[in-house]
């Protein structure tokens, strides 16, 4: 094992320093087992850390992702983030495909933008609950939620149950009832849930989203790119924007002071989400 490891320090879907979802990335933890990475995803207490734990193999990169609690199959910042990093450490690189236990994730850079964009997996639709389901996790009254559309769960790699809100103010004071959470999601395969809702704090965003992670150790996630990818299948599936593509921005982060920017850009046939990077710190870690 190695003693001393080179580390990074990004905002992923930042609107700046300092904003947007943290992330360490490890670009070169071949050697490291499993319970080391959790050990150091649990010190930096991120909401994801990564381990790029081998050499590409035509440009195809194994990566661990950990919440501090534990490993995941797939997330969306990790992977621009890992990603961005990688690129930054070889600048001729125009696509990265990194390798995850749920699949291989393209992400692709162009020159004349500073978004970097992830295709994700095709989705899958798990189910649909109901207003009296998830109402009462959410601390909201019943009217709150939006009847036109599902409160359905969507994986394109890491499930989400997606709930339609009316309103801002509804989306804004949604807390969990974690015992009522817990209850709710012992039996599905959707562990961790996004709101949303039409109305925007800027006036050139699009959707306003939280989205509550408890279930993996994070109690609301700044900006995430697994749950909007799911998200935007949902509004495709169910023609939420009145058509059947979608080109949004999505703001997130701005109930916990991370404020965060995502596109997502998706039709029936693939679902892609992008935002910008910012590089805040590099280091050795000691292990």
């Amino acid at each position: 094992m190695k003693s001393e490891l080179d580390f990074y320090i990004v905002d992923v879907f930042a609107v700046g320093k300092y904003t947007g979802n943290q992330l360490a990335v490890f670009p070169a933890a071949e050697g490291l087992d499993l319970a080391t990475m959790q050990s150091i995803a649990r010190e930096i207490n991120f909401s994801e850390s990564t381990f790029v734990t081998g050499d590409a193999q035509s440009q195809i990169y194994p990566v661990k992702i950990f919440t501090p609690a534990v490993e995941l199959p797939f997330a969306g910042h990790p992977t621009l983030g890992t990603a961005w990093v990688l690129r930054h450490l070889q600048p001729t690189l125009t696509t990265v495909t990194l390798s995850y236990t749920a699949g291989q994730i393209p992400v692709s850079f162009a020159d004349n933008s500073p978004v970097v964009w992830m295709k994700q997996r095709a989705p899958e639709f798990l189910g649909t609950l109901t207003v009296a389901d998830l109402a009462p996790v959410l601390g909201i009254d019943p009217a709150d939620i939006d009847l036109d559309y599902p409160i359905e769960q969507v994986s394109t790699g890491l499930p989400f149950i997606i709930v339609p809100l009316q309103t801002l103010a509804a989306v804004q004071k949604a807390k969990l009832e974690l015992t009522k959470y817990y209850q709710l999601i012992d039996q599905l395969p959707a562990q961790n849930i996004l709101i949303f809702c039409p109305h925007t704090l800027a006036v050139e965003n699009d959707l306003h989203v939280r989205v509550f992670t408890h279930a993996l150790g994070i109690p609301e996630d700044p900006a995430t790119g697994s749950a909007n990818g799911c998200l935007a299948a949902y509004l495709v599936r169910h023609n939420y924007q009145g058509s059947q593509s979608v080109d949004l921005r999505v703001e997130q982060g701005y109930e916990i002071d991370r404020p965060a920017l995502l596109y997502l850009q998706a039709d029936a046939n693939s679902v892609a989400v992008g935002g910008q990077v910012e590089l805040v710190a590099k280091g050795q870690w000691y292990c």
